[in-house]
């Protein structure tokens, strides 16, 4: 699959924090998604495991087709991970790895749907925007842990959500996916709006929290 690199990875993390400030203002966070249009999705996932003491990050790019959920590709790459952990600055320690996995896509997904955050970012570009920008593709942040913004707890049953705000400003949603479970924090990442965003991953979620994409990302993101 064709990407379009933005940046050179090797940077200080106060170069990454001005170059985050510098890409957002280019995400696109109020397209409607046409959800007939859509027929392969993907769920994009990093794991960070110790090799004989080295840091190495394997990325994984699950592409599923849809409505129906049938896995169609798994794309992996495997490296040192090359940035340390600095909240805010995730896209700069599993970007670089990602970029190789979605270099290696046979299928050419629809919609990406990262394990992280998209405008739900304290610069606004989680990695789900970050990625998107050098996709060009619609993508969505699923995060499973809160990272800027306040909320109202959402009713308990499946598909119940509250707006999360930072600043005065939606960012995203938190989601409940199945009833009586943890939420799940939404926001578009890019070429996408909130709303389709929460719809997307509602229409992916089976019987577990997290949306298949990122269920089947994880799973093969961690395996060896």
């Amino acid at each position: 699959m064709h990407i379009q690199p933005q940046h050179a990875w090797n940077i200080r993390p106060e170069e990454a924090i001005a170059l985050q400030k510098q890409m957002a203002s280019a995400a696109v966070y109020d397209l409607p998604l046409d959800m007939k249009r859509v027929k392969l999705v993907a769920g994009v996932d990093v794991s960070v495991q110790s090799d004989d003491g080295q840091a190495m990050s394997q990325g994984a790019v699950v592409v599923l087709n849809f409505p129906d959920l049938q896995l169609v590709e798994v794309a992996r790459a495997r490296m040192p991970t090359p940035f340390p952990y600095i909240p805010g600055l995730l896209s700069f320690r599993e970007g670089p790895v990602l970029e190789q996995a979605f270099a290696q896509l046979r299928h050419e997904p629809d919609v990406f749907i990262f394990d992280g955050m998209g405008r739900a970012h304290p610069r606004r570009i989680g990695i789900a925007t970050h990625m998107g920008l050098w996709l060009q593709k619609p993508t969505i942040g699923c995060g499973k842990t809160l990272l800027v913004g306040a909320y109202s707890e959402p009713a308990h049953d499946k598909g119940s959500a509250a707006d999360l705000v930072d600043r005065g400003e939606v960012i995203g949603k938190i989601v409940r996916t199945r009833a009586g479970v943890k939420p799940v924090y939404i926001s578009p990442g890019h070429l996408i709006d909130l709303q389709s965003a929460v719809e997307l991953v509602l229409r992916c979620t089976t019987r577990y929290r997290l949306p298949e994409p990122i269920r089947h990302a994880h799973n093969a993101a961690s395996s060896a």
